[in-house]
């Protein structure tokens, strides 16, 4: 009986209570990017996990539509069927925190021998999941993604076209070179 509590106490203190985890997100979502991450717009945005390196989404951007680096996040201009769009991006980082307990413990015990805490920064631990939320408007400012918009699948299937390049582009410059494009709506 000793050796269960023994045992359960190590579990216990060995353990990592998560505080809060990211979300996962199998394809893509829509939805309002404000309830998502209180950082993105209050419009309708279209999200998916970017596995990818930090502003790999940004360089691709500005290969594809040949941007050379300007306004490459804000007000990217495609067409669709022939009709003008504009495509805003953000990236966002969500955190899977945790609390770490066997840190806690010896830096308790050491408080109470009066020197001075040695793994206080190992207390909490992060992990990101980086996400990428595409918006896209219209010649009038309308938000193309919201439910009642009438053109919004053929949006909503030029974004996973889209993304479904971006995931499996690794050379951004072959983009370029393709004769199939995804401008093709």
């Amino acid at each position: 009986m000793k050796t269960i509590f023994t045992l359960a106490f190590l579990l216990l203190i060995t353990s990592c209570i998560p505080i809060r985890v990211a979300p996962k997100i199998e394809h893509q979502k829509i939805m309002v990017g404000k309830k998502f991450r209180r950082t993105l717009p209050k419009a309708y945005v279209f999200i998916f996990e970017d596995p990818k390196d930090a502003n790999e989404f940004y360089d691709y951007i500005n290969t594809k539509f040949q941007l050379n680096n300007f306004d490459v996040d804000y007000d990217v201009p495609i067409q669709l069927n022939g009709k003008p769009y504009y495509m805003s991006f953000y990236e966002a980082e969500i955190p899977t925190k945790t609390l770490n307990l066997a840190p806690i413990v010896v830096d308790a015990a050491l408080a109470v021998n009066q020197l001075d805490p040695l793994l206080i920064d190992h207390h909490m631990s992060r992990v990101g999941t980086w996400y990428v939320a595409i918006s896209i408007l219209d010649k009038e400012s309308n938000n193309c993604l919201e439910p009642n918009y009438k053109d919004r699948t053929i949006v909503i299937d030029y974004l996973k076209c889209l993304k479904n390049e971006y995931l499996t582009t690794h050379n951004y410059i072959e983009i370029l070179f393709k004769k199939k494009s995804i401008e093709d709506y």
